[in-house]
């Protein structure tokens, strides 16, 4: 095991629910899977993120209304319009 480097684990563990949720390409999985074998802080917090995900899952079932759910598919628009120029 290699020990923890600061500006690796900094940049995994801000990335750590893309990971989560394989929003990422390949490479940077592989990157960030190899860096979870070989970090054991890092490994840690990421099965503490896993344990939160679950949890958050398991709770929260209900399901928005339909017209909260339109307005935030709305600003979500906006917002990406906005960004896009």
């Amino acid at each position: 095991m290699s020990s923890c480097n600061e500006p690796d684990c900094s940049k995994v563990l801000d990335q750590v629910y893309e990971y989560l949720d394989g929003e990422m390409g390949e490479a940077e999985l592989a990157q960030i899977r190899v860096h979870l074998e070989e970090c054991s802080p890092c490994l840690q917090q990421y099965d503490l993120d896993v344990a939160l995900k679950a949890l958050v899952r398991r709770c929260c079932r209900e399901t928005a209304p339909a017209d909260l759910r339109e307005r935030i598919m709305v600003k979500i628009t906006e917002a990406r319009i906005d960004l896009n120029g």
